[in-house]
């Protein structure tokens, strides 16, 4: 029988989870008969307990700050959901609450994942910030400037046209609300990571006199912030009737051109 409230026992989702951890499956894939020998019932008896579904046990389990498994781990499914909500509602509608329904697990579950709300967001901001690809492409000792900088320019792109778009979101956050406090933990979060690497890479050219020398913030917006407005309008600019823009490479292309003129040494 369930408890007086209709939960699942204690002892039965105790039970389940060894069982589990004993044949290295998820809950969801262990059969029901291994849950009850670990219970020490008979299949019959377990299935009474649990009111005849597994959809109770697995509710039970995911209550218990488990993710029961048969489906994709908690924290792609989280990420995923938070960037949909972020993209489509702004950075308000990230509440744990709204991302457990979105992600169908438990609040529970989402504290054992990430550890809160700020770790979560974390999460969605580095998957959906070019910053690790542009580390990568800047460590290419094969590429010139030229196709350094293409390439943030493509990388730039990407990330500020697909779907969900987490950085527009962020970005329009930002511009209404500077004081934001959880953009203000981003970036003291990322910052050190983007000074140490794009920050350190013009660095570097700057003293092997690729580029002219001048303050790095100054020198990372000049890069950056041309082609983040660009990409940002771009899906509403493309709307305007009459008006055509160059395809996405093209553009990247020129963008180039014009960093290299103002700011590479002849």
């Amino acid at each position: 029988m369930r408890d007086a409230d209709g939960r699942i026992p204690v002892e039965v989702v105790d039970a389940a989870l060894r069982a589990a951890e004993r044949l290295g499956k998820d809950v969801a894939d262990v059969p029901v008969l291994e849950i009850a020998r670990e219970a020490g019932v008979s299949r019959s008896t377990l299935l009474r307990r649990i009111g005849g579904s597994r959809q109770a046990l697995d509710a039970a389990v995911r209550a218990a700050g488990v993710d029961p498994g048969g489906q994709r781990p908690v924290r792609e499914r989280a990420i995923e959901a938070g960037a949909r909500l972020i993209g489509e509602h702004g950075l308000a509608a990230l509440t744990l609450e709204a991302v457990a329904i979105a992600a169908r697990c438990s609040v529970p579950s989402l504290y054992v994942t990430f550890g809160g709300r700020d770790e979560l967001l974390r999460a969605i901001f580095e998957r959906h910030l070019p910053l690790l690809n542009v580390e990568v492409a800047i460590t290419d000792p094969h590429a010139d400037l030229g196709e350094i900088v293409n390439g943030i320019y493509r990388l730039l792109a990407e990330a500020l046209t697909r779907e969900p778009r987490v950085l527009p979101a962020m970005l329009a956050e930002a511009l209404a609300r500077p004081g934001e406090p959880d953009l203000r933990r981003l970036m003291q979060h990322f910052t050190p990571r983007k000074l140490a690497g794009l920050g350190g890479w013009l660095a570097d050219e700057m003293a092997a006199g690729r580029i002219r020398t001048q303050p790095i913030p100054l020198l990372i917006q000049q890069l950056i912030a041309p082609a983040l407005m660009h990409f940002v309008l771009r899906p509403a600019i493309e709307q305007v009737p009459g008006l055509d823009l160059p395809g996405v490479e093209e553009t990247c292309a020129m963008f180039t051109e014009t960093f290299l003129r103002g700011a590479a040494m002849p």
